[in-house]
């Protein structure tokens, strides 16, 4: 099929944001790099001197996205930032996008990230 071609549909440079509210003030942009290893999908999450290793993970029965980093909280302290989402246009390279919720410590907000062209 398709995908099959193509590689593994989270593999890529995706870029979007997140935050506890739509308002532009409590959103943070974001950019991931993802790769498929043989074995699992791993990367980075904000290439730069502050990236984080990530790993994620799909269930291509429901499109289900499960990913992982670590980030900084406000603190300074390293927490575990878990996103859930659902990969959406699957089979649309150009519109390909996860939507989906994050959790960061005590912070809960929404999660949306469009695969870079």
């Amino acid at each position: 099929s398709a995908l099959a071609q193509e590689g593994h549909p989270l593999t890529g440079t995706w870029s979007g944001d997140w935050g506890t509210s739509a308002k532009e003030a409590d959103r943070t942009q974001i950019t991931l790099i993802m790769s498929w290893d043989g074995k699992g999908m791993n990367g980075l999450a904000d290439p730069g001197p502050d990236a984080s290793k990530l790993t994620a993970s799909l269930d291509s029965t429901k499109w289900a996205v499960h990913m992982q980093f670590d980030r900084k909280d406000k603190a300074g302290k390293v927490v575990p930032f878990i996103v859930d989402g659902k990969l959406e246009n699957a089979s649309s390279r150009n519109n390909r996008m996860v939507v989906g919720t994050f959790t960061h410590g005590t912070l809960k907000g929404d999660f949306k990230i469009k695969m870079d062209q």
